[in-house]
């Protein structure tokens, strides 16, 4: 049995933060129902041409799809009978946009008090920055991500995949678990307030640690290289095919790379004892072991790095992702078709395969492909209160 068999979530999510938790959810063995409006969710709403066409169908595996239209008294009389029967509601929303709607977190967490009520948002539901808008760009730059992003001397960079959003998501399934591990023992439901920022802050411990080092002075930003400059060789390097990259954390591991780049008299330099004297002396380092790198291929310099214990690893892109077979053997990735793209390579739960646990992701639904089917086993409604729900626009189109 799945861990979260029998769990009923009610997923209103939108773009990543949302439906990542709830694709978490629906992986572990929930029900996994999204909530669409008519036209779909924002994301779904790009189009199947947009590159986040992929994104949608990766996010919402092993879910069903409704369309409920929430502006309706029929469509949020509906909503509200789904939440008696349901363990989550999951929103990602503005702050108060359940509330315009008549549908807030205490009014279902009334009528149903078993219920978790999860909402995931840029800054949380309570403080002073409650009302800024959120996407996952901002994010970065009020967490800290961008300042510390890029070389020093040059403008702020955003950090390329979208972390706070994924940060976020996946600290708001650990909190909606957690919740319903605390309901398992209190039998009540709960209030989750998951922001994206606070999940973000910790990420930046190393950068936090090198400003009270530096005597409450901000670091520069340093591109590749370490976050204190207390580490060296901590960088990416050319090969003659690409880039490696190569980090000495400890004295052994640069012992072992300089005998390996045939540089023993670096072993007897003074000035090159410890870490903090390489991380004082980066540049020189960084100039030899460039030396050394760029007069091999990336695969090679990995075989040999590896074979001495040497943290290393070669810099890929997506292409490359997509087909590696560690990925595949694991079960994280596995192939999918596409109405648009074709044959694609989608994601599994990285819980899943932490675990073991065997569900295999079946593809994301079509528009409200599920609403009679949810209407009628989880409502009990006939086909004909359906079909006529359909022509009256409050569940859209199926």
């Amino acid at each position: 049995m799945a861990a979260l068999d029998g769990i009923v979530v009610l997923d209103l999510g939108q773009i990543y933060n949302g439906p990542y938790a709830t694709f978490l959810m629906a992986m572990a063995g929930a029900r996994v129902i999204k909530i669409e409006p008519p036209g779909g969710e924002s994301l779904r709403g790009r189009g199947e041409e947009d590159p986040a066409s992929y994104a949608f169908f990766a996010l919402n595996q092993g879910k069903e799809s409704v369309t409920l239209n929430l502006k309706s008294d029929e469509g949020k009389a509906l909503f509200r009978d789904m939440v008696k029967k349901a363990d989550v509601v999951l929103e990602n929303f503005g702050p108060d946009a359940m509330e315009r709607l008549g549908l807030s977190a205490t009014s279902l967490m009334a009528i149903n008090p078993c219920l978790i009520y999860a909402a995931g948002s840029g800054y949380g539901r309570e403080g002073e920055h409650r009302d800024y808008l959120a996407m996952d760009v901002t994010v970065q730059a009020m967490a800290g991500v961008m300042s510390v992003t890029g070389l020093d001397g040059m403008p702020p960079l955003k950090a390329g995949p979208a972390v706070c959003d994924f940060f976020g998501g996946v600290h708001l399934y650990g909190a909606i678990v957690t919740k319903l591990f605390e309901r398992e023992r209190t039998g009540e439901g709960g209030y989750v307030d998951l922001a994206m920022q606070d999940a973000t802050v910790p990420t930046l411990s190393t950068y936090i640690g090198a400003y009270y080092r530096l005597g409450q002075t901000l670091p520069p930003r340093r591109g590749n290289t370490h976050p204190a400059g207390s580490v060296a060789p901590f960088n990416v390097y050319p090969a003659t095919d690409g880039f490696i990259a190569i980090i000495c954390t400890r004295d052994g591991h640069w012992e072992s790379l300089a005998r390996l780049m045939g540089r023993d008299e670096l072993l007897e330099r003074e000035d090159l004892k410890t870490r903090a004297q390489r991380g004082a002396n980066a540049e020189e380092v960084d100039a030899v072991v460039n030396a050394w790198s760029s007069q091999l291929s990336k695969q090679e310099l990995l075989e040999l790095l590896q074979r001495e214990g040497i943290p290393s690893a070669i810099v890929r892109n997506v292409e490359e992702i997509l087909e590696d077979s560690h990925l595949h053997g694991r079960g994280m990735l596995h192939p999918g078709t596409h109405s648009v793209f074709g044959d694609v390579i989608l994601p599994n739960s990285p819980i899943n395969v932490a675990t073991g646990n065997a569900i295999k992701p079946t593809p994301a639904p079509a528009l409200g492909a599920h609403n009679e089917q949810v209407l009628t086993d989880l409502l009990g409604l006939d086909a004909e209160a359906v079909k006529r729900l359909a022509s009256d626009g409050v569940i859209g189109g199926s």
